[in-house]
Formats: structure tokens, C-alpha cells, sequence
């Protein structure tokens, strides 16, 4: 048995037309990846393009206006003065369009167009020119319960007709004639309390005042929503 494996042996290495295994490389690194020019300098770009963008939104929030905010509560219609604003600094924001406070001279005098709470920020529309709703006029506070005002919000500044309601004692079969009426402006609006009743302050002229105080008085009074022109 040994002689037979000795002659395969001899056989195998006098043969030169048996090929042999080629020996495979052996490496410790990994295959390196090809990589395409263009997608390096599209990932550079992008990487410059970021930086820029990271930088000028640093820039942006470290740069501050000083802008006019409202000190205390400015009911719609009245006038502005000086001790119902106050100076603020807040970070610049495209969206918004706050006065700055270099225009304060054009928003003193001005009537508040609104109800302006105290901490908002003044903008043009926050104001408008002209006399304030009460100028010449006399103010009324009505007690108007639900049925006693549009279900539509009334708002100051709207001219409102407020109509004498009849009272128990004209509550017969008489016909009745023409209900009074009186022309107001409604200055504002204050907040409904538990039962939904709420106060409206209306500008009537002074020859007007005492008969609407008096229809108030008794609870006789409707306020009704001039129709818009147009």
C-alpha cells in the first residue's frame, strides 16, 4: 500500500499539465469604494450650504428692534398717549410688523382702532386717525340681556340704533305706535358675567343721554345692528 501511494506522489509532481489551486491574496483592509467626483463636490456644497444657513440664523436671533408694546388696557376709541405705551425689545421677525419706536410721534393722538391689552404689540392697524368715539358725546352703560342684542357681535366703533321697548303698562290691546329711537355709537363691549348679560357703553349726543339713561334704568331698551352699506 505504501509503494502505490508513492508512485501517485511521483505521478502527480512529473505531471506539469495538472494545474494547481491559485493561492488567494490575503488582506487586513477592506475593498476601498469607489466614489464619484460629482457626488463629493454635491456633498461639499451641500455641507457649505448648511454652514451659511446655521450662521445666519445665529446672526438673525442675536439681532434685536426696539419696538412700541402697550403699557395698560386701551379700550376701542380711545385716544393714545404717552402713559398707555411703553418700549420693548424683541428679536426681528419678518412675519411681524410691530411699530418701531422711532414712529412713536405718529401713534401718540392716534384712537385706538381696537381693544389693545396690555403687552400687545402696537402695529398701524392698531390705530386710526380721528376724534375718539365719545368726543362731543355722552356715554351710557346699557345692561342688555340675551334677546336685547344681536346674536352677531357688536363691536366699537358700530353705529347701533337703540329701540324703547314697551313696558308692562303698554301691554294692552291698544295698537301700538312707533317705538323711540335713538342713534348711538358703540364704544365697548364688556365681558358677559355668568347669566350672559353683559354692559354695552353707547355714545349718544348730550340731548339724547337722558332719555336712554332712563330706558336703561327700567331694562326697556333694544340694541339694534345698522345694516351695512353697500
Amino acid at each position: 500500500m505504501a509503494l502505490i501511494t508513492q508512485k501517485r506522489r511521483s505521478a502527480q509532481a512529473e505531471d506539469p499539465g495538472r494545474r494547481q489551486p491559485a493561492a488567494l491574496p490575503i488582506t487586513d483592509s477592506a475593498p476601498r469604494r469607489s466614489r464619484r467626483p460629482a457626488l463629493v463636490a454635491i456633498g461639499v456644497a451641500l455641507a457649505a450650504v448648511g454652514g451659511l444657513g446655521s450662521a445666519y440664523f445665529v446672526t438673525a436671533a442675536g439681532h434685536r428692534t426696539d419696538v412700541i408694546a402697550v403699557a395698560r388696557d386701551i379700550p376701542a376709541g380711545q385716544v393714545i398717549t404717552s402713559a398707555d405705551l411703553v418700549r420693548a425689545s424683541m428679536v426681528a421677525d419678518p412675519a411681524l410688523h410691530p411699530v418701531p419706536v422711532s414712529r412713536a410721534h405718529d401713534i401718540l393722538g392716534q384712537v385706538a382702532a381696537m381693544d389693545l391689552p396690555a403687552g400687545s404689540m402696537v402695529t398701524d392697524r392698531s390705530v386710526r386717525a380721528g376724534q375718539p368715539l365719545t368726543a362731543g358725546k355722552d356715554t351710557v352703560g346699557v345692561l342688555a340681556k340675551e334677546g336685547q342684542l344681536p346674536a352677531e357681535p357688536v363691536q366699537p366703533g358700530q353705529v347701533v340704533t337703540v329701540v324703547q321697548t314697551p313696558g308692562q303698562q303698554d301691554a294692552s290691546g291698544a295698537a301700538p305706535g312707533q317705538p323711540a329711537t335713538i342713534s348711538a355709537v358703540v364704544v365697548q363691549v364688556a365681558a358677559p358675567d355668568a347669566n350672559g348679560t353683559r354692559v354695552v357703553d353707547l355714545a349718544v349726543s348730550p340731548v339724547d343721554s337722558p332719555a336712554l339713561a332712563s330706558w336703561a334704568a327700567m331694562g326697556r331698551v333694544a340694541i339694534v345692528l345698522k345694516a351695512a352699506k353697500g
